[in-house]
C-alpha cells in the first residue's frame, strides 16, 4: 500500500494525549512521509471537538491530505464528518497495534517533553501550543537527510551556508 511506503505527502496519523485528571486534551497529529506534526488543545475530548480540531486544522492543507489513519477511540466518532470535510479517506488502526501509528506515538512522546502526564492541560495556552509545533516542525531529522519536517512539507531548501 502506498501508505506504507512513505513516497507521498499527505498520509496523516491521529491520535489524542489526555491531560491530568481527563481534564481537556490535545488533538495530535503526524504526515508520515514529512513528519510534520500539527497539534490542537481541546476543552473536551468528545467527537465533535476532535473533529472540529482535526478539520480545522488539516483544511489549510487539504490538497495534502490523502489518508487519515485513527485508533478506535470514540473521539473519532465523526469519521466521515472529517473524511468528507477534507475530501480523503479516513482509516482506523487495528484494536492493540499501535505500531500501526507508530509515528504518531513517537510524536506524542515527543510532544509529553513538554506537557508530562501531571500537566494540567487547562493552563496551557495557544501561544504554548504553536511554540512546541514550531519545535517540532524544525528540528532537522536524520530520517529526512537533516531537513526538517516543514522543509520536507512545504518544500522550503534550507539556507545555503557560504564558503568563506
Amino acid at each position: 500500500m502506498i501508505v506504507d511506503t512513505r513516497s507521498r505527502l499527505g498520509d496523516w496519523e491521529l491520535d489524542t494525549i489526555i491531560g491530568k485528571a481527563h481534564k481537556q486534551a490535545i488533538v495530535s497529529l503526524t504526515e508520515r512521509k514529512s513528519r510534520l506534526t500539527l497539534i490542537r488543545k481541546v476543552d473536551w475530548k468528545t467527537a465533535d471537538n476532535v473533529a472540529e480540531a482535526i478539520i480545522n486544522l488539516l483544511k489549510p492543507i487539504s490538497c495534502r491530505v490523502h489518508t487519515m489513519t485513527s485508533d478506535n477511540g470514540k473521539e473519532f466518532a465523526r469519521h466521515e464528518t472529517i473524511a468528507k470535510a477534507l475530501k480523503a479517506k479516513f482509516y482506523f488502526a487495528h484494536p492493540y497495534a499501535s505500531w500501526q501509528r507508530g509515528l504518531n506515538e513517537n510524536t506524542n512522546g515527543l510532544i509529553r517533553q513538554y506537557f508530562p502526564k501531571d500537566c494540567d492541560f487547562t493552563m496551557i495556552t495557544e501561544k504554548q501550543i504553536n511554540l512546541v509545533m514550531d519545535r517540532l516542525n524544525n528540528r532537522p531529522r536524520k530520517c529526512l537527510g537533516i531537513k526538517t519536517p516543514n522543509q520536507v512539507f512545504f518544500g522550503i531548501d534550507p539556507p545555503v551556508a557560504l564558503a568563506t
